[in-house]
Formats: C-alpha cells, sequence, structure tokens
C-alpha cells in the first residue's frame, strides 16, 4: 500500500473494502458523513483521495479508528477475529455518497 504517483481505480478499491451501514452510521450520514471499512495500513490522505475519484465528490475531513478483533470459540478451538480499521468520512456540503446501493 505505498503512495504513488498514479494510482488506479483498483488500488483505490483496495483502500475502501466496503460501506458500513449501522445504526450509528446511519446516524453519522445525518451530519453528512459516510462510514467504510479501509485497509489496516490506509491513511487519511490515501483515503480521501480514494474516495473523490471513485465517488466524485469532496471530501472535508477523515478520521480514523481500529476496532480490536474478539476472541472468540470456533469449533471448540480459541480463535480471533481480524483487527478492523473504519473511516469516518465528512463530506463538504452539497456532496452526498449512496451506499445502499453497490459501488
Amino acid at each position: 500500500m505505498s503512495k504513488s504517483e498514479t494510482t488506479t481505480k483498483a488500488e483505490h478499491y483496495d483502500v475502501i473494502r466496503k460501506p458500513i451501514i449501522t445504526e450509528k452510521a446511519t446516524m453519522a450520514s445525518e451530519h453528512n458523513a459516510v462510514v467504510f471499512e479501509v485497509h489496516i495500513d490506509a491513511n487519511k490522505p490515501m483515503i480521501k483521495e480514494a474516495v473523490e475519484t471513485l465517488f466524485g465528490v469532496k471530501v472535508k475531513a477523515v478520521n480514523t479508528m481500529i476496532t480490536k478483533g474478539k476472541s472468540k470459540r470456533f469449533r471448540g478451538q480459541m480463535g480471533r477475529r481480524k483487527d478492523v480499521k473504519k473511516a469516518y468520512v465528512t463530506l463538504v456540503e452539497g456532496n452526498t455518497i449512496d451506499v445502499s446501493t453497490g459501488l
């Protein structure tokens, strides 16, 4: 995940994995924010560039957080879910992204 001068559309889709549609994310959308699951090594400028390129919107701010994976029992064995990085992307007024439709 290195930042190069020319990034392709496929590399942008590697940064942004999927939109997160939860009750909390829906409440954030009332304040012109969208929540995405992103690559664990992605930084804020990479996320901003990917969202602006893929969706054609202007990004005002990007806030990120890492949710640690839970320890869970799987077929009698202890396992661990993976860590997930989320990005709360705030858009400039007048821009919207409809995450209920496919990417």
